[in-house]
């Protein structure tokens, strides 16, 4: 009875194993989006700053939810539908909606002046994203990604408009680019693994 009851433990978790690490091959294989969203905000960040154009966000960011829908549209039919990927991507459909629903009511009212409360709350949100998905991937370089938002929520309030922007074009580089590349990365290896295995 003991031994049935170990065998059943140990295939639990060893199905719990396989999940995260399918969960968190489902996450690699999107790293592409954390860099197109970190190169767009780079050009919206650019674009307003040295154009001065009330336009740069709005068409950057739509041109990046077009790109990100059309790709994934694109690599819909090459990864199989799990649990636990599903719960990742509706982590980040939920905080992309209300980034979304939110930023954009607060440009068109005219209450998105401050700075400080822009980045503070545009890097807690990314942090709660990232925090999230990181828990349930078990996934430390992610929760590194998330803390690394979440100070720099925190220091946006407190420091300069100088040292506001700053940290969060750090963070924006670490966080988006170097974890989605990171991530494609991962990506590539995983399917070698699965190549040299398949042959």
């Amino acid at each position: 009875m003991d031994n049935t009851s170990e065998q059943e433990l140990n295939d639990r978790l060893s199905l719990i194993e396989r999940m995260i690490a399918e969960g968190r091959r489902n996450t690699e294989s999107y790293g592409w989006t954390f860099v197109l969203w970190g190169v767009a905000q780079y050009v919206a960040i650019g674009w307003s700053a040295w154009g001065h154009s009330a336009w740069a966000w709005p068409i950057t960011i739509s041109v990046a939810i077009l790109a990100t829908v059309l790709l994934s549209l694109s690599k819909a039919g090459h990864h199989a539908a799990t649990t636990l990927g599903r719960a990742i991507g509706s982590i980040w459909m939920a905080v992309a909606t209300s980034m979304f629903l939110l930023f954009l009511s607060l440009g068109f009212s005219g209450r998105l002046n401050d700075q400080h409360v822009f980045v503070a709350v545009l890097s807690a949100m990314l942090g709660m994203a990232n925090g999230a998905s990181a828990l349930i991937l078990r996934w430390r370089v992610q929760f590194a990604c998330a803390i690394a938002w979440w100070v720099t929520a925190v220091a946006s309030c407190f420091g300069t408009d100088a040292q506001s922007i700053v940290l969060y074009l750090v963070a924006l580089f670490l966080c988006q680019i170097v974890f989605g590349i990171y991530a494609m990365m991962g990506e590539v290896q995983a399917r070698k693994r699965r190549a040299r295995g398949d042959a």
